[in-house]
């Protein structure tokens, strides 16, 4: 089964992830050296860190802070820049640097209705092959939220929740698909900081362990048009509770935003 979630190195929330994974959260390895840092790890952080909801829309991503946060060079960080902003995380901003992209009101209602064109389309795609075993997996990371949801964390109960989606996306086998859902999955997170009830700390502010488990349900009776119906009225939930307000200025000190 290809691989499609994200693959990450820092964050206890974020470890790499296969289809005979049961949970997607693993302690992070230490921080490797500058020499030896990629490109796509450098990526990976600055997704990490999005997704943790740790950098806020409207960080400034200065390129010279970034660099000596990494210990490389800014060569090495424009081209990640530049694949950030081609996936509408980043904006770059001629003659000003970029900074972390802050959706509009009708760019959060295009995402959500771009996942509900998708999500059935996959959950469809993922019961066609799935195992009694690889529901049973979809089950462990809605415990692991529901732990997070209890010890009061809603910023890994928000990361479990987009796992959640991006599993299934990964055992649908659609590969395109997948990619399009893993830059949703991003800029719903942003979304989410900027407009989701009473921000990160309330248990509203992640998807719902309730709705998860009642899709989990159906999967696991091979429902496949209920199972298609909860995931639409899934997301349209999601987006009815987004309050369009003004959220506080992002912080700005990179290295403590990225764990480094």
């Amino acid at each position: 089964m290809t691989n499609l979630l994200p693959q990450h190195n820092e964050a206890d929330e974020t470890p790499p992830t296969s289809a005979s994974a049961p949970a997607l959260h693993h302690p992070a390895p230490a921080p490797r050296s500058p020499a030896t840092v990629t490109d796509a790890e450098i990526y990976d952080r600055v997704i990490s860190a999005i997704l943790d909801h740790r950098l806020l829309p409207g960080t400034k991503l200065v390129e010279d802070k970034l660099a000596g946060a990494f210990g490389v060079s800014r060569t090495r960080i424009r081209p990640v820049l530049v694949r950030l902003a081609n996936e509408n995380v980043v904006i770059m901003r001629p003659n000003r640097g970029a900074v972390v992209a802050e959706p509009s009101p009708a760019e959060a209602h295009e995402v959500f209705e771009a996942r509900r064109l998708i999500e059935p389309t996959l959950v469809q795609a993922y019961m066609a092959d799935a195992t009694d075993d690889d529901i049973a997996q979809l089950g462990q990371l809605i415990r692991q939220e529901d732990e997070a949801r209890l010890q009061g964390d809603m910023r890994r109960a928000i990361r479990l929740s987009g796992d959640f989606h991006l599993a299934i996306a990964e055992g649908s086998g659609n590969q395109t698909l997948g990619r399009i859902l893993r830059e949703l999955v991003s800029r719903t997170s942003l979304i989410l900081m900027a407009y989701g009830p009473v921000a990160a700390t309330s248990s509203r502010a992640a998807c719902g362990c309730l709705e998860h488990q009642a899709l989990l349900d159906a999967m696991r009776l091979r429902a496949v048009p209920e199972a298609m119906r909860l995931m639409r009225e899934h997301l349209s939930r999601i987006e009815a509770d987004l309050v369009f307000e003004h959220q506080p200025p992002a912080k700005e000190d990179l290295a403590e935003l990225l764990g480094l």
